[in-house]
């Protein structure tokens, strides 16, 4: 493979070589030169230079990309508006993350390219008395009254592992996240060499494999958790339940694909596939679940502990709802993962038709937090295809305390959505082991792109909520978005969707269906339901 990225270049090498020996003994002019010779100029500044890792991974024949880049406004309405739709991110929303962490200007001449006509399209309203808010680094604080609290960023990275990642993305990840002051999830995969080199914030994800705090037989290993998880680096401690990609399906890791230093993360061994199992085995009730929570947040230190989860089966969620109200033991933060989520390979039956999207889950878990009393005490945060300030401004309104995004950091790393991850191919060095590949994502560049797009981002939104006039993003609510139903008609968020109040659930006042068939037939005792 390395061979076939460098052949167009080694071509023009060689065939300037010859050239030139031709041309030596007086068979040709030293004209014939000129023309190969700046292609071999070309060619060796692609290798060099460390802007671009597609020209760093493609020298010469990697600029037909930015050639067709280029001129996509005038060709996408004839070859790709129709294609792009079906494909699962936009080109819209990608050229924002592109412009952004390029510190390009991203205002538009001559008005919206947007449908405002069209069912579904959404905005938020604005005052005519706008604010002025003094900084765009909105934040909020997880974990309040515990040990050691976390002021976090309302815009952090997403779970993403070293493994389905190279190490130079961790790394440009981590150092923007440092250089911006939020949040890198470390994913399921642990706590890298590579997260820990720049020292930016760790949200540590402990998944069903426990990588990083597991016994030989992939069991929960307390003693090495503790001593882990007391790095100050690690802010946070997430407990993954399920994920938006592929909810309620486990992992496998091949043996050839594990790496000494995967190997290591993990700690797991050499040669033998590394498994993710589909369900824990430190606990299998809603009860057990809180108590392990408890284990955790001990044994951090007093860290803000919390679950992930895409949310499934109604009853399951309403049984860890039932058990924080019999135990008292509640958790930090939920982040809620919408199926529509996901940067990693997944079955395709699971990425279209498994698990809740972001909207139903994030309102299903608020509304459960208010209706038994305990909004207050649980943030949570929310993620799926969450790109721009709007995406923002939406799910903030609808419920979230914080978003997280992993492909708007990914295509700010420089990914071009080739979906090639499984094959370890990444023509950018994003999602690859292959070391040839990865050295083309220069760490110091890419870094600054990922705190460019965080920080224009956030700036943006700053701008949102200025001109709804607003004094901060947790003023945010659901009457502030609007969605059109058709072509003539209108509605607030607040009136499409349905809200319960505080203690709802506590006072037997269920309000809609899914509250009234459910809700009675969960148990703290089991994920399994009463029927």
């Amino acid at each position: 493979m390395w061979a076939n990225r460098y052949f167009v270049f080694w071509l023009v090498i060689l065939l300037t070589t010859a050239l030139a020996l031709l041309a030596a003994g007086q068979y040709i002019s030293w004209g014939w030169m000129l023309i190969p010779l700046i292609f071999s100029g070309i060619g060796i500044r692609d290798l060099i230079q460390r802007k671009h890792a597609v020209l760093r991974n493609y020298p010469l024949i990697g600029h037909f990309r930015f050639i067709f880049e280029s001129i996509r406004p005038e060709i996408r309405q004839y070859f790709f508006e129709g294609e792009m739709d079906g494909r699962p991110f936009s080109r819209k929303k990608r050229s924002i993350v592109y412009q952004r962490a390029k510190a390009d200007v991203d205002s538009r001449p001559f008005g919206t390219e947007l449908d405002m006509q069209q069912g579904g399209h959404e905005w938020i309203g604005h005052s005519l008395s706008p604010t002025q808010i003094a900084s765009h680094d909105f934040r909020v604080t997880v974990g309040e009254g515990r040990d050691q609290p976390y002021s976090m960023s309302v815009f952090n990275v997403s779970a993403m592992s070293f493994g389905s990642l190279s190490a130079n993305a961790i790394r440009a990840l981590n150092h923007g996240a440092k250089k911006g002051n939020f949040a890198h999830d470390t994913g399921e995969g642990s706590v890298s060499a590579y997260h820990r080199e720049f020292g930016g914030d760790l949200v540590w994800q402990i998944a069903s494999g426990y990588f990083g705090c597991r016994n030989a037989d992939g069991s929960f290993d307390e003693e090495k958790f503790a001593v882990q998880a007391q790095s100050p680096q690690i802010k946070m401690i997430e407990v993954k339940l399920s994920q938006g990609a592929k909810p309620g399906h486990g992992g496998v890791l091949p043996a050839a694909k594990i790496t000494p230093e995967i190997a290591a993360t993990r700690g797991i061994p050499m040669g033998v596939a590394c498994i993710s199992p589909a369900t824990h085995s430190s606990f299998s009730t809603p009860i057990g679940l809180l108590q392990f929570i408890e284990k955790l947040r001990q044994r951090s230190g007093g860290k803000p502990v919390g679950i992930k989860m895409c949310v499934g089966h109604p009853w399951e969620f309403f049984g860890i709802a039932k058990a924080m109200v019999k135990t008292g033991i509640v958790p930090d933060f939920i982040t809620v993962d919408g199926s529509e989520g996901g940067t990693g390979a997944a079955p395709l039956e699971f990425v279209d038709h498994v698990g809740m999207p972001l909207q139903e889950g994030l309102l299903m878990v608020h509304n459960t937090m208010v209706g038994i009393g305990l909004r207050d005490k649980v943030k949570i945060g929310a993620s799926g295809k969450i790109i721009t300030a709007f995406d923002l401004a939406r799910t903030l309104a609808l419920g979230a305390d914080w978003c997280n995004s992993a492909r708007g950091f990914m295509f700010a790393l420089g990914c071009i959505q080739s979906q090639s991850c499984h094959t370890d191919r990444c023509p950018t060095g994003v999602a690859t082991q292959n070391p040839t590949r990865a050295r083309a994502l220069v760490v110091p560049d890419k870094a600054e792109r990922v705190y460019r797009f965080h920080q224009s981002t956030l700036h943006a939104l700053q701008e949102l909520v200025q001109a709804a006039g607003l004094p901060h993003t947790s003023a945010l609510r659901p009457h502030h978005i609007v969605r059109r139903i058709n072509d003539h008609e209108v509605q607030l968020m607040s009136n499409l969707l349905k809200y319960l109040q505080p203690n709802d659930l506590l006072d037997g006042n269920y309000r809609y269906q899914v509250y009234e068939k459910f809700w009675p037939i969960a148990r703290a005792e089991s994920f399994h339901p009463e029927f």
